[in-house]
């Protein structure tokens, strides 16, 4: 499938939670990452993405995602991903 369609984001998606899951962080975030090049408004990835720097324990780029995340769940809008965004967000806020 990836070959079919190599900036598919929701293909890319599914590898990066798998690679997640398997803990290899260093490609999770590569395909995240991938995900934000080709198609930045893709707003299920911002949450994961910060997810996933604070598991890598990076809070900096953590914060950075959510708050891009904030900013496209605003213009598209997800009320939704915006909630979790803020939430998420402050947790992390709270944590510091």
């Amino acid at each position: 499938m990836l070959v079919e369609e190599p900036k598919d984001s929701f293909i890319l998606y599914a590898i990066a939670k798998e690679y997640e899951s398997l803990s290899n962080y260093p490609d999770a975030l590569e395909y995240f990452l991938l995900i934000r090049k080709n198609d930045n408004m893709y707003v299920g990835l911002y949450y994961h993405l910060g997810k996933l720097y604070e598991k890598m324990e990076d809070t900096g780029k953590a914060m950075e995602a959510y708050e891009a995340g904030i900013i496209v769940a605003k213009k598209i809008p997800d009320f939704h991903a915006l909630s979790e965004l803020n939430n998420a967000k402050l947790n992390l806020e709270m944590e510091l």
